[in-house]
């Protein structure tokens, strides 16, 4: 198939590189261009503009930070679709955003779902990720060889939104486990523990979990480990969870919670740090310290 990919970031680059990998025709598009180098290697053509990466695409996908990012492409990218293409709106957006520009994309005589992801970078890299998706069943039918390229598995939700909306709701629990292993870790310390021995009590306890495996090497290591999910994107998914929960009457009491502990590590530690980062946070204030200690 003829696939554009808009967005080539962390997860971006991973996930082109499956479709092309896949054998489609791929052709990307990132406003900071030299983001889409690698995907030259997998024959990708790299396009000069959202417009033209989508120009006689059937399916596009976009891997953007959040709505505005969204908004800013979206007139170019809809301008030149053909009608019919499929839009596999893969990025963190929320379900009000979603419903918003799937509405606008229908005008234009294309089929958005939104199948935001969940999955590290290194899911990403396997095709193990897992896709959450919103809107019509036999636009689902027609992007799926692509998606099956990206996602090892997609579960389809409902209408317009269904997918956006789940993926905040598992990124809310995503932050909440950050935060209580990170509270944990840095409890078992000041208590004299080591941070190795924490974490394999913490990993072989009821709470165990793939998450806890795959964040080993991050929370006993930040500093050696490459980021994998910022504390600012986290930041921003959790706002528009809370704004999910006030619309709909629902008191995200952890959310809050988990929102007040990113920004707080966010400040301490610097916004394109890793999640893991807000044990950092709490061991500098632990210690006594402020955001100047930091190096």
């Amino acid at each position: 198939m003829k696939v554009a990919f808009v967005g080539i970031g962390r997860m971006g680059l991973p996930m082109a590189r499956n479709v092309a990998r896949a054998g489609h025709e791929l052709t990307v598009f990132n406003r900071t261009a030299s983001r889409c180098d690698p995907l030259r290697d997998v024959g990708a053509a790299v396009a000069a503009s959202a417009a033209e990466a989508v120009r006689d695409a059937e399916v596009l996908v976009t891997m953007l930070s959040d709505p505005p990012a969204v908004e800013e492409l979206l007139e170019g990218m809809l301008a030149d679709a053909s009608v019919g293409l499929v839009w596999l709106e893969m990025s963190t957006i929320g379900p009000t955003a979603a419903r918003r520009f799937a509405a606008r994309a229908a005008d234009a005589g294309v089929e958005m779902l939104d199948a935001p992801v969940s999955g590290s970078t290194a899911a990403a890299e396997a095709t193990t990720l897992a896709s959450m998706v919103g809107g019509s069943a036999a636009a689902l039918e027609r992007a799926r060889p692509v998606l099956e390229a990206m996602t090892e598995a997609h579960f389809h939700l409902g209408p317009a939104g269904a997918g956006a909306a789940m993926k905040l709701a598992v990124n809310v629990m995503l932050a909440a486990q950050t935060v209580a292993i990170a509270e944990a870790l840095v409890m078992a310390e000041v208590a004299g523990i080591g941070r190795a021995d924490a974490y394999d009590v913490i990993a072989a306890g009821a709470l165990a979990s793939p998450f806890v495996d795959y964040k080993r090497d991050a929370f006993l290591d930040s500093d050696g480990t490459p980021p994998a999910f910022a504390l600012d994107l986290m930041r921003k998914d959790l706002r528009l969870a809370l704004e999910q929960g006030a619309a709909a009457g629902l008191p995200l009491l952890g959310a809050g919670a988990s929102e007040a502990a990113v920004t707080l590590a966010a400040g301490l530690e610097g916004g394109d740090e890793d999640l893991v980062r807000v044990a950092d946070a709490l061991r500098r204030i632990a210690a006594g310290a402020g955001p100047e200690a930091k190096n």
